[in-house]
Parts: structure tokens; sequence; C-alpha cells
């Protein structure tokens, strides 16, 4: 049956039904048209499934930003293709992703999802990410349309945007990818756009994304981000997740028959429905699925994420000490060294087969060189146990009758009640032994919003952590915790029971948290000891996380204070950031080497020591302009209901001075010289920039090269780059085709920049060469 046949067979209420999902990631099925259930999942590093906690064993792929630090889009293609084997293996039909908003604020608590500051590299890199789902048979969703940069606030807030900066940047990727890679799927965004919500801007989605650019894929939804019935339905959305329930179904029968909504819209809504169906193989046909696919835990699949997570690591500062003498002892400290944080929060999470910490991958190939030392505490909220701690969990939901209704084995003890198996229930039960080889006091409590019973080592505790009902965020993300120290002995086992859950249900059961001097003090004599300190900081998913953004760009805790003793300490420091988004250094002097590592993926370990040994080299560069203090960054903070990008165009390297780190920064392992730059144009408009590049060090490298364009009355930006391998001691020549669509300005209409300086560089910090571009 085609589309059309289809959509005329069903009545009003049957077409309506279709454009709300049945479920927390899928859609209704039609049998009368051969249409099956369309199944969704998050998706920008790994395919996580129907469950928002503890669902199926999927591949965590490093962040967005640390994929996106190779300037690559073969890469960002590679990275798709093992996204879209991952939901074959699953038979999802859509990924939720990529995620293309823009680095405005280093604030941003979401940044670590997105790929850069700048809208020409986050498109192109969008673009082949989209093309590797595609080309496999599952639909991409860029997200999240439009001015989703910040999370305070963000299903109310309206973000103040004029349009020469709207179209100039937080477009522009949008538009990349439109033009370049056809999406199937688009989704809108929590927010509004000066003034009117993104799931019903009529402008901005019936006019500029299907109108300007013949977008004909499906607009859905953010998950409860719809306000409206009439006014989503004629602004463009086609729709509404999660579902059942909302504001459509009933609802927009009710707009259809009151004559709010033609029904040509809702025929127009569910044919870009069933094309999407059409295209993923849930209409028109049974689609076969792949078997035999990688493991995530297979070779292969170790090897693509470890290559992708050291090649995109960068060496932000180094005196000669890395790659590092595999033949030094080292000193290994740090919190994220034995507790590496491979993912931020939210909707992004998976549950990956392991997570290789940096103690184990730097001992897994030094040995006994390496001594390591816990750090001092970096979390306020206490996570999950780590693996190792627990075992033997369950968990268990009952009824108000307190009859079982559902009891499954865990592997982690935490569980959502919110969209999952275990949502319904009056009560839910977790349990979990403890791993100890002898007694041991440790911190033992719960964490999620409820009525609590806790049993342990014969004793029972209540409490209850109280939840007014906000938004779900708070719940789900950001839930409190109670603790309580207790003497455990092998065996031992923690039950905790709670009712009235709100979202997330959790045990806790960690050592007893050492003072920070303490810590601090075992560091200093650890490193004394060694050649060389390796001191592994960073931040957790309580800054970097969907739902909330920062307040600081400082590292949490005693950190500071750790590299700072430390580095007076050892004769050589080495500090590795595992963090995505920038963070304040003020001991940056003081060190000898800064290796920015992001959030590594499963592989974190193995991956940091490649790179640290340089058994692959970190060649990546900076996406995100980092910020001497945190006044330097752009407020996220709504006043009085409105975030006004006051910053206009001048977003990131467009308008900063005198930065930590330049946007493009990364010195690699190895050193280069530029040749005399040639820049040729096509009617004034930059096309081919032309340069010799020496590698002059010892070791073969790849080298980012970086072409800006600085017109007269306009910001600084980047129009092209083209990365090259070269081995030691010879010379490439490097031809770098420039973007003409950032080689314009908006004035109510498209107009082409004409003349400046053309820049070419190893990040705008390190400019080699430059040519004039004289006007036409």
């Amino acid at each position: 049956m085609d589309i059309d046949k289809a959509i005329a067979s069903l009545d009003l209420p049957s077409k309506v039904r279709l454009l709300t999902g049945s479920a927390l990631f899928a859609l209704h099925d039609e049998p009368r048209i051969g249409l099956a259930s369309l199944r969704m999942s998050d998706g920008p590093t790994g395919v996580r499934g129907a469950e928002l906690r503890g669902g199926v064993t999927a591949c965590l792929l490093p962040n967005a930003t640390l994929l996106a630090q190779h300037w690559d889009p073969a890469l960002a293609r590679e990275a798709a293709e093992v996204l879209a084997d991952e939901a074959a293996a699953q038979r999802v039909h859509v990924v939720l992703g990529p995620t293309i908003n823009l680095h405005r604020t280093a604030l941003g608590g979401r940044l670590f999802e997105a790929y850069s500051e700048d809208p020409l590299l986050t498109g192109v890199l969008a673009a082949a990410y989209v093309r590797g789902l595609q080309d496999k048979g599952i639909a991409a969703t860029p997200k999240h349309y439009v001015a989703n940069e910040s999370e305070t606030e963000r299903r109310t807030a309206s973000m103040v945007v004029d349009e020469k900066t709207l179209r100039e940047l937080y477009l522009l990727p949008f538009e990349i990818v439109v033009e370049d890679s056809s999406p199937w799927a688009v989704m809108a965004a929590y927010n509004n756009v000066n003034g009117v919500p993104a799931t019903e801007h009529t402008e901005l989605v019936e006019g500029v994304l299907k109108g300007e650019w013949g977008f004909d894929g499906l607009v859905m939804s953010d998950w409860l981000a719809t306000k409206s019935a009439a006014a989503s339905a004629n602004g463009g959305l086609d729709l509404v997740m999660p579902g059942p329930g909302g504001p459509w179904e009933e609802g927009l029968v009710a707009a259809v028959e009151a004559g709010e909504v033609a029904e040509s819209v809702i025929d127009g809504h569910l044919a870009r429905l069933l094309l999407l169906a059409a295209r993923t193989g849930a209409f028109g046909g049974e689609r076969t699925w792949p078997t035999g696919l990688p493991a995530p835990d297979s070779d292969l699949r170790r090897e693509q994420l470890r290559r992708f997570a050291a090649g995109g690591m960068v060496v932000l500062r180094n005196s000669g000490v890395l790659p590092l003498d595999e033949s030094a002892r080292v000193a290994l400290i740090g919190r994220h060294a034995v507790d590496t944080v491979a993912q931020g929060g939210g909707s992004a999470g998976v549950r990956p087969p392991h997570v290789i910490s940096v103690a184990e991958g730097l001992t897994s190939l030094l040995g006994d060189r390496v001594s390591v030392v816990d750090g001092v505490e970096v979390r306020d909220r206490y996570a999950a146990p780590s693996a190792g701690v627990l075992r033997n969990i369950r968990a268990t939901t009952y009824d108000a009758s307190g009859e079982v209704l559902a009891s499954r084995e865990m592997e982690v003890a935490e569980l959502s009640a919110f969209g999952g198996w275990a949502q319904g229930a009056a009560a839910i039960e977790v349990s979990g032994e403890v791993v100890l080889a002898e007694p041991a006091r440790m911190l033992v409590g719960v964490r999620g919003f409820g009525a609590w019973t806790v049993q342990v080592a014969g004793q029972t505790h209540t409490t209850r952590l109280a939840w007014a009902g906000g938004v779900v965020e708070e719940a789900l993300l950001k839930p409190p915790h109670w603790t309580t120290e207790v003497l455990l002995a092998p065996g031992d086992r923690i039950t905790a029971t709670v009712r009235e859950a709100a979202a997330l249900v959790g045990l806790i059961a960690r050592p007893v948290p050492r003072p920070a001097a303490d810590a601090i003090g075992t560091a200093v004599r650890a490193a004394r000891e060694a050649d060389v300190a390796v001191v592994v900081v960073g931040l957790t998913e309580e800054q970097e996380t969907e739902g909330f953004d920062k307040t600081t760009l400082a590292l949490p805790g005693e950190q500071d204070a750790l590299v700072t003793a430390v580095a007076a300490a050892a004769r050589r420091t080495v500090v590795v950031v595992n963090a995505a988004t920038p963070v304040l250094m003020p001991w940056l002097e003081e060190v000898d080497a800064v290796l920015w590592a992001g959030l590594p993926g499963q592989e974190a370990g193995d991956a940091v020591a490649a790179a640290l040994l340089g058994h692959v080299e970190p060649a990546g560069r900076l996406v995100t302009t980092f910020p001497r203090t945190d006044s330097g960054a752009a407020p996220v903070v709504p006043v009085d209901g409105e975030l006004v990008y006051a910053e206009g165009t001048a977003l990131g390297h467009r308008g900063a001075s005198g930065p930590l780190f330049w946007f493009g920064h990364g010195l690699g392992y190895t050193t280069w010289e530029y040749g005399a730059a040639t820049a040729s144009t096509v009617d004034g408009v930059v096309d081919v920039v032309s340069v010799p590049v020496t590698n002059t060090g010892q070791r073969p490298g790849r080298e980012v090269v970086q072409v800006y364009l600085r017109p007269s009355g306009e910001p600084v930006r980047l129009i092209g780059w083209s990365a090259v391998d070269v081995p030691a001691g010879e010379t490439a020549l490097v031809e770098v085709r420039c973007s003409a669509r950032t080689q314009r300005v908006w004035s109510g209409g498209w107009q082409p920049l004409r003349g400046g300086d053309v820049l070419v560089a190893r990040g705008l910090g390190d400019v080699r060469a430059t040519a004039r571009v004289p006007h036409p």
C-alpha cells in the first residue's frame, strides 16, 4: 500500500493516534496499512534502548566533543556506522542524534553531547554522521532545533536571538545537515525562540526547515516538549513524543473537528511519518535485520573505540615529558584515575560492557612501574556503586497489596521508575551483596526521591527523600541521597525498599571518604618517590549533564589543591583532564604537561594510556574556546524568562580576546613549519587555500591545517580545514577547500562577504601564514 492510499483508508482518530508515541521510545503500529511499530533510542554516544537505566549492554563511544576533536568527517561517519550496527542489533529504527547545538557558553551542562562552538565544523561532522547511519538504513535525528544551547529553565525559557545571529550561527549546522545529508528526522527543542515555542514555530519549521531548505523528513518533539495541540500541529510539528497521552490524541481530533486545524494538515504529518517508516523498513514490507554483528566488547569494537578516543585527545601543554618514557616510575594519582568518568549524564547515557579506568589501562602496559593513589573526593552526590562493589544484585517490583509484579537480576544497583519496566509499581526493592575480603566500614545508603526502608547488617533505617513534584530532570538526573556509616562483613546484603518513587531508584555502597588533607598527603609522598607524577582530575555527571548547567568552571572538590601540592613535590608532573568542557587551570604554569582526555567511553583507560605513551598520537584540536575565568563564559540563567544571546555573532573564537586556550589549539607530538600560503577565489569568495607544511619533529604526526577569514567589520570565522599525516622530516602540500556558507552575512537575505585576510593557522592563537583577499 502506498502512502496516499494508506492515509485515505484511515479515519481521523486513527490518523491522529499514529502521531503520538505509544511508549517512551516507540510508535503505534497499524496492521490495516502494514505499518509496524517504529522503535527509537537515544544515541549520541551509544544506542541505549528503551530503558533509561540498566537496559541492554551497548557500546559506549567517546563523547561528541572528543570525536569532533579529530576534525575528521570520515571518523564521524565511522562512529555513526558503529551506532547503526548497534541500533540494528537492538532492532531500533531511529537514533536520536546527533546533537548539533553550539557551544555558546562553557557553562552549558550539555556541551559534551554537541560537537563544537563552530557552525561549519559542527555541520560538516554532523552531515557525515547522518550519512553513516542512514546508509545502513537507520534514521538519524539532528537535534535540538533550535537555539537550545543551555539547560537552565530549558522547558520554559525564551532564547532571544536576532535574525542575523540565528541564521549565521545557530541555524547553519541544521542547514548544512539538511542540504548535504538529507536526514530522515529532526527534533524540535524544548525552549522558545523569540517568544514562540520551538515545537510550534511556524516561521522556523514550516518556513525555513521545510520550506527554504526543502526538508522532507519528520519533525518530532523533544520528550514532553509539546505545549499545545492546534498551534504545534499548524506550526509544522509532525510527531509528539513520548506517549501515550500528551496534548495531541483527543485534543488534536477536537481541534480538527472545531476547524482549528485542517485535516489536510494531519494528512501531511502522517505522510512524513509513513515516509520515515518506509525508509527504515517499518512500512511497505518487513525489514530484515542483520545478524552476527560485532558485540560491544568485541576486539573490533574495542580497537575502534580506543582509536576514536586516543586520537582525539588534545595535548594542551608539553615541556617534553610527553610521551612518557616507558621505563619511568609513574605515580598515578587522582579519583578520576581509579574511577574514570566515561560519559556525561542524561539521555546520552548508556550501559557499557565495561569501563577501563586510567589505572587499569596504564598498569596493563607498565606493570609495577605504576603506583596508584586515590585522590580527593570529587562528588557532592554519590553515584551508584561501580563494578565489583556489589554482586547478586536484584530488583523487585510490588503492587499496592504487596504482590510481586516482576523481579530481575541486575548488573547495576540502579533503575528507573520512569518509563521503564518498573514504572507504575507501588513499591520497588533493590538489594545487593557487598564484595569484601574482610570486615570494613562503608558508607551505605540510597538515592532517589521516595519513602525508603533500608536493611543492612541487622539494622533497619527509614528515611523520606521528599519531592515536591518538580521537573523530571531533577528526579532523574539530580536525585537526593541518604547515607549512613556501617561496619560490614563479607557477604552482608543491603536491601532497600522505596514507595512513592519519583524516577530514579538506587543503592549507595562505597568506602568512607578520607579527609582531603590525608589524600593530598598520600599523593605527595607517592609523587616524591616517582620519576613522573600523572594526576588525573576532571568533572563528573554532576557538572556535565542534561537538565542542568554549571555554576562555575572550577574543578569540584580540592582537585586544584591536589595538583598544586603534587607539582611542588614531583620531579615532573603531567595532568590528565577527564572532562569534556572547559575548566579553570590555576596550576597551569606549575605543571609540565596537560592532556585533555574528554569523556573517553568504555575504553577510557586504555585510550589514555595509549596517548600518554605515544602508542597513538593525541592529535586532537580543541573545538571550544577555553575562558580564563568564569566571567569569560556567557550566562546561562534567563532573566524574567528570557536568555538574551547578547554576544550576537561574536561567539567563542569569533569574539575571544586572550583566552586560556584558543579554538583549534593542539600540540600533538611533533612540530610543524608552514610555508607561504596562496588563496584562489571564485567571484570574490575564497575557494582553495594551499600551503606546504613540514613535519620538523622526530615523530610522524597528524596536522590539522585551519583556514579562517578575517573580514572587515565582521568577526573572524572558520572557512575550511584539512588534516594530513606526514612522516618525520617530510613536507606535504595541503589544499584546503573553503566553504562559501561561512563567507556570507545575513541582511534580510544572504549577502557575500568581500575582501579580508585569510589566516592559515594551528588554532587562532598560532597563525602561521596570511593572504589578502582582494575585492572583485
